[in-house]
């Protein structure tokens, strides 16, 4: 191993441990998140929820008037 190999080996070395030096002391360029944000809950009204139920329900309808149609 020559002198640029060993020293290249050193300063990689040097910089691994600073940067779990700074991760340690909490001064570290890289956060840790602590977990996922708590998810934000949408409450629809039941207005919404109709339409939404029509809507699928009219899907299911066209989709089975596809698939009498077919066999």
């Amino acid at each position: 191993m020559n002198t640029t190999e060993l020293l290249s080996a050193v300063d990689s070395e040097i910089a691994r441990l600073q940067e779990a030096r700074a991760l340690l002391a909490g001064t570290g360029s890289r956060t840790v998140k602590a977990g996922r944000p708590a998810k934000r809950k949408y409450t629809l009204s039941p207005e919404a929820r109709k339409r939404i139920v029509d809507a699928q329900r009219k899907r299911w309808a066209k989709q089975k008037r596809a698939a009498k149609k077919t066999a």
